[in-house]
């Protein structure tokens, strides 16, 4: 195996515990954020050469809220690294009972295109926090980005204990032969299976950050031109290449004849008259997703943009009306700045038609009833969930990001990617005397002994008494 040697130096160097120290953690997180500043202006460059991102939202994404990540893990380090002791019962009062976290070991990070630094980046600010080797493994797909990642992170990181890998697809499955003790993968559900069953043959732990079909109800009752610009700039932010972007509005057919001029009105404010000439508008990744995307433009009709240039992966920002659940845009994740319409009669169908699908990376609802939105949130099950907006939940490092089900596994930000790629250690440190307090454990057993370790160890419910 090609990738052997490799990992065997890391966990070499992860057994020698020389990750462990909060003072290596801090200086390796402190590293990442020279990375961040010195090479700030080849990152808006090379995600400009390979997405055509805009460089306010490659300055937001990539580097800004990295940032974030890094300062808030470097400001908190010191109390989530530090032993979390837990309560006792009667028979371990004199004992000390506590958490230890540990690192993993070699963790393997697989970051996606559409956001090539952000991706691999905050994972692998938790994984370092956390104590651990490194492999990072960029997407091929954004070429440009992944050699600036591949030439230059190695020079800001130890490079015993981090490597980046550039791989496609056979070396990617060469990479996956190999023993890992933690992998994190952000990706289609697709390539998540093949990576989860890579990673059961060695038993190894994995947090699946994958996408869906984000539905964004919107009910009668809400302000049309605010939903307009909000749904408007979440769908087509990076081109709709944004795994959390709604993918399809729930609405009335009186509320899609509303939204139409409201959403026609934003997307003409946010991009101009013609938005292939905005500067505030990105491209799609490749020629084979430009493609896949175009094919969808036959569902429904088309009610705003619709153009294309193949030659420049040029979509325009378009909404789709009329869309059946059965046409191809509802089939598959979007992943690109369409955003069809699906009429349904009111809110109990739609959240009906939600729970028939597999569950969500998001959910989105809108309404000026905060009942509305609140029905919505306990009717349903999604990886996460934002009311009145969209996007705007990944701004925070205090939330939990994740699927569940087809949308992924585990989730990450701010501490919970701490928590990731740490190993919870249960531990017990019990006095070598005092013996005779474990007398009653021991044979020959009675019912005095069963009595007096039933006392010691107990869990009795609150509130609740015995009837003699």
């Amino acid at each position: 195996n090609p990738y052997a040697g490799l990992v065997s130096h890391l966990r070499a160097a992860w057994l020698s515990g020389k990750t462990r120290p909060m003072e290596y953690r801090v200086a390796q997180l402190e590293a990442l954020g020279r990375f961040l500043d010195e090479k700030k202006q080849e990152i808006l460059e090379a995600t400009a050469l390979d997405l055509g991102k805009p460089s306010f939202e490659a300055y937001f994404t990539e580097i800004l809220l990295c940032k974030n990540e890094l300062n808030d893990t470097l400001n908190n380090l010191s109390h989530w690294m530090k032993d979390e002791h837990v309560c006792k019962n009667l028979a371990t009062q004199l004992d000390s009972a506590f958490i230890r976290k540990d690192p993993y070991g070699v963790v393997l990070i697989i970051a996606p295109w559409n956001y090539p630094i952000h991706l691999f980046l905050v994972p692998l600010i938790g994984a370092i926090a956390a104590g651990n080797c490194v492999i990072i493994k960029p997407s091929e797909i954004a070429k440009n980005t992944e050699k600036l990642v591949a030439e230059t992170l190695t020079c800001y990181l130890d490079s015993d204990c981090f490597a980046v890998v550039t791989a496609g697809v056979p070396e990617t499955t060469k990479l996956l032969e190999n023993k890992f003790d933690y992998i994190f993968f952000t990706g289609s559900p697709s390539v998540g299976r093949i990576v989860m069953t890579a990673a059961a043959k060695h038993l190894t732990p994995v947090t699946l950050e994958l996408g869906g079909k984000n539905p964004c109800y919107v009910s009668d009752n809400c302000d049309v031109h605010n939903v307009a610009r909000r749904v408007a700039w979440g769908r087509f932010f990076n081109a709709g290449q944004t795994c959390v972007a709604p993918d399809y509005v729930l609405c009335s057919l009186e509320m899609q004849e509303k939204l139409m001029p409201a959403l026609r009105e934003a997307i003409t404010e946010f991009y101009g008259s013609n938005p292939k000439e905005s500067p505030d508008f990105g491209r799609i990744i490749g020629d084979k997703q430009f493609r896949r995307i175009r094919a969808l433009l036959c569902s429904g009709r088309v009610a705003i943009g619709g153009q294309t240039d193949e030659k420049e992966r040029y979509i325009a920002p378009t909404v789709l009306a009329d869309v059946q659940p059965s046409d191809p845009a509802m089939q598959e994740e979007i992943f690109g700045p369409i955003l069809p319409i699906v009429v349904v009669a009111n809110m109990d169908e739609a959240i009906d038609f939600i729970n028939a699908r597999p569950r969500p990376l998001v959910l989105y609802a809108f309404s000026c009833d905060s009942k509305v939105v609140n029905q919505v949130l306990e009717r349903t099950s999604s990886g996460g969930f934002c009311g009145n907006d969209t996007l705007m939940h990944m701004m925070l490092t205090s939330l939990p990001f994740g699927g569940i089900g087809n949308s992924g596994l585990g989730m990450y930000h701010g501490k919970f990617t701490f928590n990731t790629f740490t190993h919870h250690r249960g531990c017990l440190h019990r006095s070598m005397g005092l013996e005779a307090i474990n007398a009653p454990r021991y044979p020959p057993y009675s019912q005095q002994k069963l009595g007096v370790l039933t006392t010691a160890t107990e869990i009795k419910r609150r509130g609740m008494c015995t009837l003699l």
